[in-house]
């Protein structure tokens, strides 16, 4: 607390559908607001808010009054495996060499930003794809940019950011590939185009600590997933199963909301639905008690 005794306003924590597929979505919402989450990180997918299922504007005004009940936030995360093919995890990228097959998910991201719009969501969440066999980088690239210029400018018009997710094994896989789409896109304004950060990436690849490039990532930042990882592998793993050092990391998490931050910090655990009600729990306490570490008593 400051000398006067306010308290500076505290990270906003939410929980991902992709974590609770073995729930229904309204069962899911109900879960995390009874916990006591901020918000949700809401993935568009088949068991839960399917966007190529019919009446989904119908759909999406149910969730939307579903959240505004429940008093929970959300940002849409459009990272469902098979979504689009049900044969190919991911598939088809941003980066295809078949100009129908990169529409097909910029078709995808333009569905997620009306659904965003619908929701009130802080931002639309998305990642670049994979480089595929036999395209050079500098294509690669091209077919990105190219790629997202539509969604980019569907998002200005809807006034909701869309932040990009630096992806191991992805051609935009960290902070400085970020910075080179911004550059190859004209420098947007970061309101517009902006950053996914994933802790776990972060420890994952990133030659700087987390809690450096959660500072560095500050100005551009519209939403945070967070998880445990260890360094050089791709597992998102529950909180205390990896090597990330958090008090550091909570404490700029702590320090880039007081500058500003509004998004969510969502826990992100794909691969554990199995037990996700009850990691949605311990999660949540996790974070709660290392962020109450850091307050000091009112003077």
């Amino acid at each position: 607390m400051s000398a006067l005794g306010t308290a500076a306003p505290a990270p906003r924590l939410g929980y991902g559908t992709n974590g609770l597929t073995d729930l229904r979505l309204d069962d899911a919402l109900a879960l995390l607001a009874d916990l006591g989450y901020d918000g949700v990180g809401l993935a568009l997918d088949h068991m839960h808010l399917d966007p190529l299922a019919p009446d989904l504007a119908t759909r999406t005004a149910h969730v939307a009054r579903r959240l505004d009940t429940l008093g929970l936030g959300v940002t849409v995360e459009t990272g469902a495996r098979y979504v689009l093919d049900p044969r190919r995890k991911h598939g088809p990228s941003l980066l295809e060499p078949d100009p129908d097959a990169r529409a097909h998910r910029t078709r995808l991201l333009l569905r997620a930003v009306r659904v965003a719009a619908d929701l009130g969501a802080h931002a639309v969440h998305c990642f670049s794809g994979i480089t595929p066999d036999g395209t050079t980088e500098p294509v690669a690239w091209k077919r990105l940019a190219a790629s997202l210029t539509p969604v980019i400018d569907a998002a200005a018009a809807a006034r909701v950011p869309l932040a990009v997710e630096p992806e191991p094994g992805h051609l935009l896989a960290t902070l400085d590939d970020f910075h080179h789409l911004r550059g190859l896109l004209g420098d947007p304004d970061p309101a517009v185009l902006g950053l996914t950060l994933d802790i776990g990436h972060c420890q994952c690849l990133e030659p700087a600590a987390p809690a450096d490039c959660l500072r560095a990532a500050a100005p551009w930042l519209h939403h945070v997933q967070i998880e445990d990882m260890r360094r050089g592998v791709h597992e998102h793993l529950p909180f205390g199963e990896g090597e990330i050092d958090f008090p550091p990391v909570l404490a700029a998490l702590a320090d880039i909301t007081a500058g500003g931050y509004q998004g969510l910090t969502v826990v992100e655990l794909p691969r554990h639905s199995h037990a996700g009600p009850a990691l949605a729990r311990t999660s949540l306490a996790y974070l709660r008690d290392h962020l109450a570490r850091r307050e000091t008593p009112a003077c």
